[in-house]
C-alpha cells in the first residue's frame, strides 16, 4: 500500500476529523459513505492512487450521479466530501494541485422548511395519551417537548444525560455540532413534562442517558425518527421527520417577535444566514394570511 492509496488517505482524513476536528460520529459516518462511493467509482475506472484523479474523473462521477436521479443537494454533499479529501491530500503534499478546484457545487434552489402549527402540536399530545400508558406517554411527550420546546437536533436529543437537565435554571446543557456545548432554555410546560418523566425512572445517575430503550441502551436516532414519524402521520407535510419540530419551533419564535440573534443561539447555528431562512417562512405565512383575509389581496 502506497502513501497515495485512496483508502489509506481516507482513513487518515477520517482520523484527523475524529481527533483534531472532533467531528461527531454522524459526520464521520456521512463522509465515510460518500467517499467510499467515490473511491469505488475510481476503482471501477482503475484509479487507485489519489494523484491519478483528474477533474474529468470527478465530472464523470457527477454525471453518473445525475443520470441515476440523485438530487442536486445530495450531489453537492458528495462533492463537498470529495473536496475535503482532496484538500487533505494537498495539505499533506500528496498531490501537487487540486483537481476539484474549478468544479463548483450544483446550484440548489433552497426550499422553505415545512412546519406544523401549534394546534397540531396539541393534537399530537392528545394522540400520545390515547395510544400509550402513563409512563410511555410521558417519555414520548418529553421527546417532543425537547425537539419542539427547545428546538433540539435529533443527535443532541439522543446524547442527553439526566444530569444535563437543570430544573433550577430551567435549562439544558446541549452537546451540539462540532462538540460545541450550549445552554438552551426550557419552557414551563417542558419542565413540567420532564419532571414527571424523570421521576418515573426507578433509579438513575446524572451520567445516565435521559432516554433509553427496553434494553437500557441509549435511544437511537432511528428510534426517535420512528416515534416522531408515527405521530406526524396525519399532518399535511411531505417530510415527517423530527427536524420539522425544530423548524416549527424556530418559525413560531420569530412569528412571536423573538430576536433573531437569540433564536440563532438557541438553535446553535454557526452563521446567522442559516437562521434567517426562518424569517422567510414567517413572511410567506404572513402573505398567505393576507391573501386569504384582505379584501384588496
Amino acid at each position: 500500500m502506497t502513501q497515495s492509496d485512496l483508502n489509506e488517505i481516507l482513513n487518515r482524513m477520517l482520523a484527523e476529523l475524529s481527533g483534531i476536528s472532533r467531528a461527531s460520529q454522524n459526520t464521520i459516518d456521512a463522509y465515510t459513505r460518500d467517499l467510499n462511493e467515490f473511491i469505488s467509482f475510481c476503482n471501477d475506472k482503475e484509479i487507485n492512487l489519489i494523484d491519478k484523479i483528474t477533474d474529468k474523473t470527478i465530472r464523470y462521477f457527477v454525471i453518473r450521479l445525475s443520470e441515476s436521479g440523485v438530487a442536486k443537494s445530495t450531489i453537492s454533499r458528495k462533492l463537498s466530501a470529495i473536496r475535503r479529501l482532496l484538500n487533505f491530500a494537498l495539505r499533506n503534499d500528496l498531490i501537487e494541485k487540486n483537481p476539484i478546484s474549478r468544479i463548483p457545487n450544483p446550484k440548489i434552489k433552497r426550499g422553505l422548511p415545512e412546519t406544523i402549527n401549534v394546534d397540531s402540536y396539541s393534537e399530537i399530545f392528545s394522540l400520545v395519551d390515547i395510544e400509550n400508558d402513563f409512563a410511555n406517554a410521558n417519555k414520548i411527550k418529553s421527546i417532543f417537548e425537547l425537539l419542539y420546546g427547545s428546538a433540539l437536533r435529533v443527535s443532541e436529543l439522543c446524547s442527553l444525560n439526566v444530569g444535563d437537565i437543570d430544573f433550577h435554571t430551567k435549562s439544558i446543557r446541549v452537546l451540539g455540532k462540532g462538540s460545541k456545548v450550549r445552554i438552551v432554555p426550557m419552557g414551563s410546560k417542558s419542565v413540567e413534562v420532564l419532571k414527571v418523566y424523570i421521576s418515573s425512572i426507578n433509579s438513575f445517575t446524572n451520567s445516565q442517558p435521559l432516554f433509553m430503550d427496553s434494553d437500557n441502551n441509549r435511544l437511537s436516532r432511528h428510534s426517535i425518527y420512528r416515534i416522531v414519524k408515527h405521530y406526524l402521520k396525519d399532518q399535511k407535510i411531505d417530510k415527517k421527520s423530527p427536524h420539522i419540530l425544530r423548524h416549527s419551533a424556530a418559525t413560531h419564535m420569530l412569528d412571536n417577535d423573538a430576536d433573531l440573534m437569540a433564536v440563532k443561539e438557541i438553535l446553535g447555528h454557526e452563521n446567522l444566514s442559516t437562521t434567517q431562512i426562518y424569517t422567510h417562512v414567517s413572511i410567506e405565512r404572513l402573505k398567505k394570511s393576507y391573501k386569504k383575509a384582505h379584501p384588496k389581496s
